[in-house]
């Protein structure tokens, strides 16, 4: 499979922190790739240089064999990198629809205002919820429907590659559910590439493809998803008790 995205040896630091330790992963095209980890492992230290939030210390970003570390925020999206961050961060004083409109903001400035009516009506198809509510203040949503909010302004881009950083964070467990729902139906499609945080590992584990194990800033074990199920160490250390054998 053709490696779509490529991080090698990247060493991230804040201040006189090392966050990242000299971590390597890919993820290939039409993959849904994991990443799972203890609290303060680097996982969303790893997404947020992934989409130039931050800046690495060193190592490299490719993307579609291109270096992506030197490029700014903005020209990452243009690529087609989407970041659903962690919390949700949708715009609490704007509308759903302006939501979904600033997440279109580029096919917006290239003139294709079709293309983006064709998927905020795509949008509101996999996510009716949205449409009954386009007209209400972002911040008045519940937090599952803001989860919903931030993951499709994300697809409205039509982004090619997918960062998802912990997508079931404060959420019921039924909405929980229905998130890891449209995570499984998203990649069926196979229409984007998937790069998932995850604190459930069990649940990220069941739907990924692939999953890294990231532990004080690299990579400590990687393989199938299927095998990291049935691995007894990544059992005991970030399944619980009920899933280890």
């Amino acid at each position: 499979m053709t490696a779509l995205l490529e991080v090698k040896d990247l060493v991230v630091d804040y201040g006189k922190i090392r966050a990242l330790k000299g971590l390597t992963l890919e993820v290939g095209q039409g993959e849904l790739v994991a990443v799972i980890g203890s609290n303060g492992a680097g996982k969303t230290t790893l997404m947020r240089t992934i989409s130039s939030l931050l800046r690495p210390t060193s190592g490299s970003i490719t993307f579609e064999g291109k270096d992506l570390a030197s490029a700014p925020a903005h020209e990452v999206v243009r690529r087609g990198v989407a970041h659903v961050p962690e919390g949700r961060r949708v715009f609490a004083q704007q509308s759903v629809r302006d939501n979904l409109v600033l997440g279109a903001f580029l096919p917006l400035r290239a003139g294709k205002k079709a293309q983006v009516e064709e998927d905020l009506e795509r949008m509101y198809g996999i996510f009716p919820r949205l449409r009954e509510r386009q007209d209400q203040l972002a911040g008045t949503l519940s937090g599952g429907e803001q989860q919903m909010l931030a993951i499709a302004r994300a697809l409205v881009s039509r982004p090619k590659l997918l960062l998802l950083d912990e997508p079931s964070m404060g959420l019921a467990p039924v909405i929980i559910d229905e998130v890891f729902r449209l995570i499984e139906r998203l990649k069926a499609s196979r229409e984007t590439t998937i790069l998932l945080v995850e604190q459930l590992a069990f649940r990220a584990l069941e739907v990924a493809d692939r999953a890294y194990v990231i532990e004080q800033g690299h990579i400590r074990t990687s393989g199938p998803a299927k095998a990291m199920l049935a691995n007894p160490d990544v059992q005991r250390a970030y399944l619980g008790a009920a899933h280890a054998r």
